[in-house]
């Protein structure tokens, strides 16, 4: 078996632990281990030639996948907010189902009643979320 196959396994058994764990940033090593593989193959590079390269490439595609990456997760705030109901539920604004004594209530945001603290309001009274502890909303007099 000559070098250049053994690269080209290599950087195909790289794209295959991306695909099993991903995020890791071993698509980007494989995409060196292929340049590597593509290069001693065209030109017959020796050993010492091919782990600079490997390294090289390595460094350029996984700086390529840094801005790849950066691009793509933009709007990254957005979706995590999706799964993130506390942070949705930040600033929002309530109206109080059981009344708060002691610190202590209920309160309807949306169609999905909370445990809340914050000041002894009577119910109905609208309120509005400043935090999130748990399960448990903090709210303020609106």
């Amino acid at each position: 078996m000559t070098l250049h196959w053994a690269w080209a396994i290599g950087a195909l058994v790289l794209a295959l632990f991306e695909l099993h764990a991903p995020g890791f940033y071993l698509i980007w090593l494989a995409l060196g281990a292929g340049t590597v593989a593509l290069a001693t193959f065209a030109f017959g590079f020796g050993v010492e030639a091919q782990l600079l390269t490997f390294a090289a490439a390595s460094l350029v595609s996984c700086v390529m996948g840094f801005f790849v990456y950066r691009r793509v997760l933009r709007d990254e705030p957005a979706a995590l907010a999706r799964n993130a109901r506390d942070r949705q539920m930040v600033g929002a604004h309530a109206v109080v189902a059981e009344p708060i004594r002691n610190g202590r209530g209920k309160i309807r945001l949306g169609d999905t009643v909370w445990l809340a603290e914050g000041p002894d309001l009577p119910e109905g009274a609208a309120v509005v979320v400043t935090a999130v502890r748990g399960t448990t909303a903090v709210v303020a007099a609106a």
